[in-house]
């Protein structure tokens, strides 16, 4: 459903993201690691569309981005770190303006899809309260919404818990997996190895811009030589161990 070949980013000479090459299947949770300035959210925007490429391929279901965005487009749903919204809009309002970004319309069961989709995000009582008025974890529920709206075959998602609340991060993480066994796929980028561990199927970990590692989290514990969770998987291929307790915090 997802191959990325030898994709590449650079920015004035920095490389951001270096020959990397992903293939992730349909149905999969797959999660995608890495410390910070890894290239985690450049390789998200990149799959998105929002981004261009220096150089390789992304093909979305055998659809290249480059050359047939609008049709890759169709087919995802796109969760970013970030969400933009129109905030002089209703909740409703908006997810109507989205729908007719996708050409959606009654005879598509839009206004019973946005009252679901309103529902399962706890969304419904504010559903004609204007956007400038949600809290930001609100914020980030509608969008989630609106990523779902058109029902797409693969959701691509930055930060997925960022602003939510313990009780609705646990029904995102219910909902990914329930949408993996509809036969969805999700690539999912994270700075929670809980999160990851609870819901992924396959991981990579992508570090300076290069994957250092990927498969199921089983077969990276078997490389890392670990017999602990995805934490102690994670810092040992990262090379990073704990915090040193010597400097100007020190009681020494």
């Amino acid at each position: 459903m997802i191959k990325l070949i030898n994709l590449t980013k650079r920015y004035r000479g920095v490389i951001a993201v270096n020959n990397i090459n992903l293939e992730i299947e349909k149905g999969v949770v797959f999660g995608f690691l890495g410390p910070n300035g890894a290239g985690k959210t450049t390789t998200i925007k990149m799959m998105a569309g929002v981004l261009k490429p220096t150089a390789g391929r992304i093909l979305i279901k055998d659809i290249d981005i480059s050359r047939s965005p609008s049709d890759a487009k169709r087919i995802v749903g796109y969760i970013p770190d970030s969400p933009f919204l129109y905030e002089k809009l209703t909740g409703k309002e908006f997810l109507k303006f989205i729908s007719g970004l996708y050409n959606m319309n009654e005879s598509d069961g839009i206004e019973h899809r946005i009252e679901t989709l309103l529902n399962k995000f706890g969304l419904t009582n504010w559903a004609d309260e204007l956007v400038e008025s949600y809290s930001h974890g609100m914020k980030q529920r509608l969008i989630m919404c609106s990523a779902l709206l058109h029902d797409p075959e693969i959701i691509i998602v930055d930060e997925p818990m960022v602003g939510l609340d313990p009780r609705a991060a646990r029904m995102v993480k219910e909902l990914f997996r329930a949408l993996a066994s509809q036969g969805k796929t999700l690539f999912i980028s994270t700075h929670s190895l809980e999160v990851a561990e609870a819901i992924s199927d396959q991981v990579a970990i992508i570090q300076a811009g290069r994957i250092i590692a990927q498969g199921t989290p089983d077969e990276l514990k078997q490389k890392a030589g670990v017999d602990g969770g995805l934490e102690e998987i994670f810092l040992t291929l990262t090379q990073e161990g704990p915090l040193s307790h010597e400097g100007p915090f020190s009681s020494h």
